[in-house]
């Protein structure tokens, strides 16, 4: 268990920060921007999950996913070594296994795409597309730390926790679609490319 006495200490303002093996680091580090983009996600999966009308299932995968993207902060800020004093948390493949299941669960029963999804319909799917974009750049961000950084190697970062996010962000869209399905009704907005957009044409449903 985390027992924090205090939020506040000081020991930032000089633009640096710790990782979570107490090296020290500068707040510019890809890592530092990694999890903190992680962190991000996860406050807009917080935004989703006030949705009301968010399906259950969703609701309680999206739970568990919350708990996951921490164990993912922690993997990103916690630099590979050759040995540990204490066996450090990380990210194993059997989490990226459980949201590939998520994705076949969520994802078989939708229709096939005739275009390309324009981020939108029922609030609980707009949300979903924000989280979406948050995870892609989170994944970018740590692969701009695994060029500094390496990774397998002392220093360097764990792919598993970057592949996580790569797959999580497939689940997000996959259950942006079915929010706007789970009532019964086509709420997907699909793009509609220039050439065949007239003045007076909205969105295509």
């Amino acid at each position: 268990m985390v027992h924090l006495t205090r939020i506040y200490t000081r020991t930032g303002d000089g633009g640096q920060t710790r990782l979570v093996d107490m090296s020290l680091t500068e707040k510019t580090d890809p890592r530092v921007a990694a999890y903190g983009d992680v962190d991000e996600a996860n406050s807009q999966l917080g935004v989703v999950l006030t949705t009301p009308q968010l399906p259950e299932p969703m609701r309680t995968l999206l739970s568990r996913v919350q708990n996951e993207l921490f164990d993912v902060g922690a993997d990103l800020g916690n630099p590979l070594q050759d040995s540990y004093r204490h066996e450090p948390l990380r990210v194993t493949q059997d989490y990226v296994d459980r949201l590939e299941a998520a994705c076949d669960q969520f994802g078989d029963p939708l229709p096939a795409l005739r275009s390309f999804v324009l981020p939108g319909g029922s609030p609980a799917a707009a949300h979903l597309h924000v989280a979406r974009t948050i995870v892609r750049r989170a994944e970018r961000t740590a692969w701009t730390a695994v060029e500094r950084c390496g990774t397998e190697v002392p220093g360097g970062l764990n792919l598993l926790a970057l592949t996580y996010l790569n797959r999580l962000s497939d689940l997000l869209f996959i259950l942006a679609r079915a929010a706007n399905t789970a009532d019964g009704t086509d709420g997907e907005v699909l793009w509609v490319p220039g050439g065949d957009r007239s003045s007076e044409q909205g969105a295509a449903h």
